[in-house]
């Protein structure tokens, strides 16, 4: 779950996620409530550079910093939010950027502890409507247009996702209009892999040339979690270019049992 932090600040960010989860265990509503809190926090970080750089200023005392984020969030945001941000302000960072950023992480990881055992579904969901994302141009330009406003965006979100997908899935789409991430896609393959994280799962993007029935799935969601040691959750793309077969994308690893990829080898053998 610290995979993208390093040092001092994958440090922090572990010790940070304990203390998240005990103080929202069996609570959705509490969890729900400090998600929104962080990024917010979060995003208030990103927006003003001074208070970011004091707020993880080694050379400035512990109680000096968390007595000003004090001043700053008291009031604003919940008490175990606040108390989660001065636990993070007495932490050591590697860099100044990474409190927000873990702050970000810290929110996300709050909504798949919301979704009291629903994260499988979490993660489908998520994966799912990124995948909308990238084949409608119309939707994605839509998000990301500059002229619109989150506000207005929101609503498209709330439109196509409300009453259909649950209220994590729809607050971490809302989440990744903020601009925090390159794209909104990109936004939402880091979500899907904190939510993987969280449940100790590895995930594996599966083309294949039609839909896999259940009985497929689990049989190959059990062969990869026999060969990586811990489950794996698939992510499905039906892409009729590879005619056959299966292509598995998991990690920096790629297993290519398509027709295609077979039907290339031939021609280059060819070509040769």
């Amino acid at each position: 779950m610290t995979s993208d932090f390093r040092g001092a600040s994958a440090d922090a960010v572990a010790t940070l996620i304990g203390e998240l989860e005990t103080l929202v265990s069996g609570s959705p509503d509490v969890a729900t409530q400090v998600s929104g809190d962080l990024f917010s926090v979060a995003t208030s970080l990103r927006g003003e550079g001074a208070l970011r750089r004091f707020a993880t200023d080694g050379s400035v005392a512990a109680e000096a910093k968390t007595g000003v984020v004090g001043e700053v969030f008291g009031g604003k945001v919940s008490e175990q939010a606040l108390g989660l941000l001065r636990a993070a302000v007495g932490r050591r960072w590697r860099a100044p950027r990474d409190l927000a950023d873990a702050l970000e992480h810290l929110s996300v990881v709050a909504l798949v502890r919301a979704a009291v055992g629903e994260a499988e579904r979490l993660a489908d969901e998520l994966f799912a409507f990124s995948q909308v994302v990238k084949e409608q141009p119309s939707l994605r330009d839509a998000l990301s247009d500059p002229a619109r406003s989150h506000a207005d965006k929101a609503r498209l979100v709330d439109d196509l996702l409300a009453a259909k997908a649950l209220p994590s899935t729809v607050r971490l789409v809302k989440q990744s209009l903020a601009g925090t991430y390159r794209t909104v896609s990109v936004a939402l393959a880091e979500y899907q892999k904190v939510v993987a994280a969280v449940q100790n799962e590895g995930v594996a993007t599966v083309r294949a040339a039609r839909e896999l029935s259940a009985d497929e799935r689990a049989r190959l969601a059990d062969a990869l979690s026999r060969q990586y040691g811990r489950p794996v959750h698939l992510n499905l793309v039906v892409d009729p270019a590879v005619i056959g077969g299966i292509r598995v994308e998991i990690g920096d690893d790629v297993i290519d049992g398509t027709v295609s990829s077979r039907l290339d080898d031939a021609r280059r053998r060819l070509a040769g």
